[in-house]
């Protein structure tokens, strides 16, 4: 538990006081859960560290110590690059239609020097950020009003139309949870929620027919997925299979089948968890879940503590962000909705999403260490 301090709010913390008030039972945390994904990344290579495991825990490293960075930085610092951040981001989506790296189908890399990077998955940070300052801006008050909706509507839907045109539609459905659920926080009324979940409802069959072929073919496979068990129905009935064979408390570690004789597709990235499930069972999961839980209410407690509207829709929007990767997810490899391509945090291989997450823990820590300081209305003077 961090230790606390009976500081002013308006004299600046020192280097030492904001390390001692980051939080390390919560880096502990995401610790352990990262650790479960070492493991299965090991187990599935058949006992090696290459190629995933080393890699990612290497990329967990970095994320670390990134996290440790971002939290130190004053949350006012943050509130005036909010903006900046989600422009750049913006930028690097629409650069992906024409430089844009493609691959398994999508347009949804691109190369800067020697990284690779996702630009999708920077905008469901930034998106985060800048909501959180417009929002912070305006007042509770304010958030209704149809001319003060238009800003954060523009806001939401280009970086989700241009991810929906890669074609990227899991992430496309993350920014757009994000993005409405802070409005929600902010104050939004219901008289704009209700109906526009029943306009979305009633739109489903216009959406339907500007879906990509192999999209469709995901929500008939999901919905009858026996009908071509060994052709687009084979990721979620080999998923299935993986999960059901696991048991009560697995089949124990590095004793999978299905993942190291390769029945199971992505098994190092969208379905590692049923390689868990495989591997240690209905328990298993569960304590896996038990944690996930508790970084959620870490979150939340750390929102509530704010003393800014600002840190509290940030602190808000990282914990969504995160709990909507694992909902998503984890109901996909079920069968319970169709597949869209969304990693389970900390646990999928993969660099962009893994220090995208941890610049997010960053600054749900930075929220954290800078609770007690006012921020004002406006950024102006900040950066």
């Amino acid at each position: 538990m961090a230790s606390s301090f009976a500081v002013s709010a308006r004299r600046p913390l020192t280097t030492g006081e904001k390390l001692l008030e980051i939080n390390w039972g919560f880096l502990l945390l995401i610790t352990l859960i990262a650790s479960a994904g070492f493991a299965m990344l090991y187990s599935i290579a058949g006992s090696s560290f290459s190629p995933w495991a080393g890699p990612q825990m290497l990329r967990f490293g970095i994320g670390l110590a990134l996290l440790i960075v971002v939290a130190m930085v004053d949350i006012r610092v943050w509130m005036g690059l909010a903006y900046p951040a989600y422009g750049v981001a913006l930028l690097l989506l629409v650069a992906v239609e024409s430089i844009g790296h493609v691959g398994l189908g999508a347009q949804r890399w691109i190369a800067l020097g020697p990284l690779q990077i996702q630009p999708s998955e920077m905008m469901k940070i930034t998106l985060v950020l800048a909501l959180a300052r417009y929002l912070h801006g305006i007042g509770v008050e304010e958030v209704s009003k149809p001319s003060k909706l238009l800003i954060p509507l523009a806001m939401i839907a280009a970086p989700a139309a241009l991810v929906l045109h890669q074609p990227n539609l899991g992430t496309a459905i993350i920014l757009v949870l994000d993005g409405c659920a802070l409005l929600f926080l902010a104050g939004l009324s219901w008289w704009w929620i209700t109906p526009t979940i029943g306009g979305a409802a009633a739109a489903v069959p216009v959406i339907w027919q500007f879906l990509h072929d192999y999209q469709k073919q995901r929500v008939m496979t999901f919905l009858n997925p026996q009908d071509d068990a060994l052709g687009a129905g084979w990721n979620i009935t080999q998923a299935k299979i993986a999960i059901g064979s696991g048991g009560f408390t697995g089949k124990g570690f590095l004793e999978g089948t299905q993942s190291r004789l390769n029945f199971l597709p992505e098994k190092q990235t969208d379905f590692i968890v049923t390689a868990f499930a495989e591997e240690f069972g209905f328990l298993g999961c569960m304590v896996l879940l038990a944690l996930f839980a508790t970084v959620i209410f870490y979150g939340i407690r750390i929102a509530m503590t704010s003393h800014s509207q600002f840190g509290r829709l940030v602190a808000m929007g990282v914990t969504l962000n995160f709990f909507f990767y694992i909902m998503i997810n984890g109901l996909m490899v079920m069968g319970l909705i169709p597949v869209v391509g969304i990693p389970m945090p900390l646990v999928s291989y993969g660099g962009s999403a893994m220090l995208t997450v941890m610049f997010g823990f960053g600054l749900l820590m930075s929220v954290h260490v800078h609770r007690r300081t006012e921020v004002p209305q406006r950024a102006s003077g900040i950066i």
